[in-house]
Order: C-alpha cells, then structure tokens, then sequence
C-alpha cells in the first residue's frame, strides 16, 4: 500500500494532507487498526479525513471503492479522493487439501493500486480520465454462492470456488449490461436487446438474448484477470478481439489474479502500449462473491502518455507474449 501511495503522490506532486476522502479495500485481510488508520498513521492525513476500510467484498471491490468515492466527491466540493486497492495472500494461504479450496493458492497473488481522484475544475486540464458511469450488480438475493471463505473437514480455513463460477458470473454479467446497456448504447443496440429480452419474457419465446455490441461504444476493455476462463468467457460472449482482451491475459499471465487490483494493472498495459486517444471510452469489468459483477465507464481526456512507474515500465517490449493456452 505504502509503495502505491508514494509513487502516487510524487507523479501527482499531491501533499497528503490535501486528501478529504480516503477508501481502502482489501477483502480477506482487515487487522485492527484498519488499514485505512495505517495509512492515515503513515501519511499524517488530517484529522477530519473521510475514511472508510472495506473488507470481505471479493475481486470486484474495486470499482466499489471508486463508486464510494465517487458518491463523497459528489456530496463534497473541491475535494481529493484516494482509493487504494489490495489483497493479502500470506494470512490466507489454504494448507488443507480440498481441491476446490487449493485452487486459490494457485490463482491468487498480491497486488495493489492507488487512485487519485478530484472534482476540482482546475485538476480537469491535468487529469487522464472522467468517471462517466459505474454500474453495480449484487446478486446475493439469489442464496447462490460461488466463492466463499469456508473451513475444510479438518478445520483448515480456506476460499472455495465453485464449478458453478462460470454460469453464477453470466447471470450476474447479463444483470449487469441490462443495466448498463440504455447509458452507452446507441438506439439500434437497444431496440434489438430490448425487443428480444420482451419477447423472451412476456411471450415465452425460445430465443436467444441478444448481446449488445458494446464495441461500437468501448474502445478498451478491462476484464477482471479472474482466471483463463474469466476471460475467455467474456471474449466470446461479447465478441472481443484478442486486442480487446490482451491487456487481460497478459495482466493474468504476468501477475496472476491479484483481486480488485487487477483492472487497474490493465490500464498502464495500454497506456504503455500507447493504445489511449483523446475521447476513447474505456470500460472495467469486475467479478467477486456475493455474486457481484460491478462496471466502471471512463472517458480519456488527453492523449495518454506511459505512466511513470507503471508496472509494465520495462518490460512492455516483451508483449504480448504468446500463450500455450
């Protein structure tokens, strides 16, 4: 977390005591004190900073946490707001043998993000990108759990994952873009979803839900580096390109899955590839218990340049790299 906020605040050249609103998630990991209060603790943040901690809300707490800062800038003016994302694996490291339980020692790795965010007029000029939507599914109601913090016949303490991810997380998915659809859509996209979703529903009709082509809307996709299947999942329910999804794989196959960090490793991936124009329209998709599938849209404002300090900084030239599978 340290690493993250310090390399923030020099690229930004923001004094920490500037921040109003400060969001932390991490969801397996919440000692007492917070992380929230280290943070604050290390960076001698004001006394009346807004901070809040979240834990145990899976891999797309993410877009949770920005979704909760966005709210707060909304309500507060001129003001800054840090999200920082992370995951602990050390203090969660399954030593059972259950092999739905094992699969996470073998998926999951550390990572962690640090995101400034303002709705302070004078930042516009210097700021990357604008916060157009964020769309939240929570399909918890539905008494079907996929991923879950369970203990094993002998006690051990471990995160399963279900055979039923793949169908939870298409259910949750279709919720989402339901919602999200009539925000980015053009009209024609809409008609045809709409008119398909009545007829499946009112009329009992055997046919099969149209996917919108959210190609004609989003440049750049940010799939939540949940696994191969994740991603291959979504690059044909969508119709994605392997451009589309390269920034996706290649997070996958260099990091691993660090949890609700892992869309925001994608970025830099195709900052650094030199892939984001002026008025591009990204859009990050994140999966995680609960069932939730959540979605943040952002618009680029200028030409991006590399980030300073991006994890793909020096390595970059290497990919693509080809994938065996």
């Amino acid at each position: 977390m340290f690493g993250c906020l310090d390399k923030l605040f020099e690229n930004t050249k923001i004094n920490p005591r500037d921040i109003s609103v400060l969001v932390v998630n991490c969801s397996l990991f919440n000692p007492t004190p917070s992380l929230s209060a280290m943070i604050v603790n290390k960076y001698r943040l004001r006394g009346n900073v807004k901070s809040f901690n979240l834990g145990g809300m899976g891999c797309s707490a993410g877009v949770i946490a920005v979704d909760l800062a966005k709210d707060m800038l909304q309500v507060h003016r001129n003001t800054y707001a840090v999200v920082v994302s992370t995951e602990n694996i050390t203090q969660n490291w399954y030593l059972g043998n259950k092999k739905a339980m094992l699969i996470s020692n073998c998926l999951f790795r550390v990572g962690g993000t640090a995101v400034l965010l303002s709705n302070k007029a004078s930042d516009r000029r210097r700021s990357k990108y604008k916060m157009v939507h964020t769309v939240r599914t929570h399909k918890g109601a539905d008494e079907k759990a996929c991923v879950y913090q369970e203990e094993d016949d002998n006690g051990k303490t471990g995160v399963s994952l279900s055979k039923d991810l793949m169908a939870i997380a298409g259910e949750a998915l279709k919720a989402n873009i339901t919602t999200l659809g009539p925000l980015v859509l053009p009209i024609s996209e809409q008609i045809l979803f709409f008119t398909t979703l009545v007829a499946k529903k009112l009329f009992s009709a055997k046919v099969k839900p149209y996917i919108p082509d959210f190609k004609l809307v989003f440049d750049h996709f940010c799939i939540h580096a949940g696994g191969r299947a994740v991603i291959d999942e979504l690059e044909k329910n969508l119709q994605l390109s392997e451009t589309h999804v390269e920034a996706s794989r290649m997070t996958l196959h260099r990091f691993g899955n660090t949890s609700s960090s892992s869309i925001w490793y994608e970025l830099p991936y195709i900052e650094a590839k030199g892939r984001m124009k002026k008025g591009n329209r990204v859009w990050q998709i994140a999966f995680g218990s609960g069932f939730k599938c959540n979605s943040a849209v952002w618009v680029v404002l200028p030409n991006v340049k590399p980030s300073v300090s991006s994890p793909w900084e020096h390595c970059i030239d290497r990919y693509p790299v080809k994938l065996d599978f």
